[in-house]
């Protein structure tokens, strides 16, 4: 059973913002920080109510145990909400993609997915060529992007203004 399947209500810690996997996917214990959307989430689906330390968090429906996995209600979800090429494991491919474009470090990200190796977080981390260019402009002095020659000379304005040292360069 995954990890989100099998929590229960004595793992989720509201004042400290967390869960308390005890154990995780990959064996060991960790603890993961909630943000504010997922801290409001888990308040609804708690109803307003104090649950048994020991109730599901995501109960089933018919038997009131935990739920196994996603299948069944998922696949009926998704078909109701017209939504289609879209996995279960799309949401952890998305969580993971938001945080690195979001300029998270992989550490960090291979982290919150409990991955044990920077190689494993990789395979989440498929960013867009527009999430890559500002990182390059990091480098330009003032952390602007400094216009080219064609967009100087279309726009009719100037070129920026070069220092000493970019001037004796050329």
């Amino acid at each position: 059973m995954s990890e989100q399947y099998g929590l229960r209500w004595n793992q989720v810690d509201f004042e400290r913002r967390e869960l308390h996997l005890i154990r995780a996917k990959n064996g060991d214990s960790r603890t993961i920080p909630l943000n504010a959307i997922a801290l409001n989430a888990l308040h609804e689906l708690q109803g307003g109510k104090t649950r048994p330390a020991t109730d599901p968090v995501y109960p089933s429906v018919r038997t009131g145990d935990s739920l196994q996995g996603s299948r069944g209600w998922f696949s009926t979800a998704l078909e109701e909400a017209k939504i289609q090429g879209h996995t279960w494991h799309c949401n952890r491919h998305t969580f993971a993609s938001r945080l690195v474009m979001a300029s998270v470090d992989l550490r960090t990200v291979a982290e919150l997915l409990g991955h044990r190796t920077l190689q494993m977080v990789m395979r989440y981390s498929h960013l867009a060529s527009g999430h890559q260019a500002p990182a390059v402009d990091r480098l330009v002095p003032g952390g602007g992007r400094m216009a080219t020659k064609s967009e100087t000379a279309k726009s009719g304005a100037k070129p920026p203004k070069q220092s000493k040292t970019e001037r004796r360069r050329k």
